[in-house]
């Protein structure tokens, strides 16, 4: 059963009716308004085989109070105990992050992250740079055009299937050229294995790079929340790191995107997401989805590149005047070598 349902466990939360009902054969999935970890604490040990989540990160969102990088990773840290009490001992632990910026100083959450999972247990298996070519531009550094995902595992019998996100060989004819191979093909014919920078967009995943775009303006997946991440990001995770019928967590569930991947893909999943807003959004996503309405962009999609035709390739009348400066700028530097 699919239900929009309230966390009871909140003295200022009143029980309700679920919004929905209705059954996707054998499969579950449930988006609950409330607190995490106040929800959380009602889990048995060891249920998910997949958590993964996107966390608020302390940049004054509409949906949390921003405070000091201290507080901020104490209070994650009480949910972080309950997660990993919670995951499965061949589970996997995804955290997708970006940075917090403080008087225009970055702070890198997946190290100060790493610390905290690392202090309970948790095994460091990849740390995953998710790249998009898109985004807000920066005035006084370097504009950001990356986030991280810090792939754990509790023990190390962990699940881990590569082959249904391996990608294609660049050199699919490349051969052995000694020893008892010598002469056959040297790589797998499923593809190879995408490493640990995604950029699979570019002509059928040619490359090593996971460049995922982000959910912006003009994506089909776009909602009303501002730090929405991809189905394609975590559709990969799932696929890797759980089974089907496994049961695969979101604490921070946003407007949904982990069901939806779970849905997808045959597994189970609790979202639990603290504004009725969102969760109200996420049902309705799930909904869509159910009956074939969804729109989602498919995990193997190139990412359209602008032809030299295309008006928006073409330098603007206006930095003509530029051009030819830097031109003759860089004249003077060859003259003088």
């Amino acid at each position: 059963m699919i239900n929009f349902a309230r966390d009871t466990r909140s003295s200022n939360m009143k029980v309700k009716e679920p919004l929905f009902s209705y059954s996707l054969p054998n499969i579950d999935n449930n988006i609950i308004h409330g607190d995490s970890l106040s929800y959380l604490k009602s889990i048995e040990n060891n249920k998910f085989d997949l958590i993964i989540t996107s966390p608020p990160y302390n940049i004054g969102k509409s949906y949390e109070s921003k405070t000091s990088i201290e507080n901020y990773l104490e209070t994650q840290e009480e949910v972080i105990i309950e997660l990993i009490r919670t995951l499965s001992e061949e589970g996997n632990l995804c955290w997708q992050v970006g940075n917090y910026v403080e008087k225009g100083e970055l702070y890198p959450l997946d190290i100060f992250y790493y610390q905290i999972f690392k202090k309970y247990g948790l095994k460091l298996r990849n740390r995953i740079i998710w790249y998009f070519g898109h985004g807000l531009h920066a005035s006084n550094r370097f504009s950001g055009r990356y986030e991280t995902i810090l792939w754990f595992s509790k023990t190390d019998n962990y699940i881990f299937n590569l082959d249904p996100v391996r990608v294609p060989s660049k050199y699919p004819g490349k051969l052995h050229f000694k020893g008892t191979k010598k002469g056959l093909p040297s790589g797998n014919p499923l593809g190879k294995n995408p490493s640990d920078i995604w950029e699979i967009v570019i002509n059928d995943w040619e490359t090593c790079l996971w460049n995922i775009p982000n959910v912006k303006s003009n994506h089909p997946e776009k909602t009303d929340h501002p730090c929405q991440f991809p189905v394609e990001l975590v559709e990969r995770c799932i696929l890797a790191l759980s089974n089907e019928n496994s049961w695969i967590l979101d604490p921070f569930a946003g407007v949904g995107t982990t069901m939806i991947a779970a849905m997808k893909n045959s597994r189970n999943s609790i979202g639990i997401e603290k504004e009725e807003y969102y969760c109200r959004i996420a049902q309705q996503r799930m909904n869509d989805f159910n009956e074939g309405k969804l729109k989602i962009r498919p995990i193997n999609k190139p990412i359209h590149i602008p032809s030299v035709n295309d008006k928006v390739s073409q330098i603007p009348k206006e930095w003509k005047q530029y051009e030819l400066i830097n031109s003759d700028s860089q004249n003077d530097i060859f003259d003088r070598k």
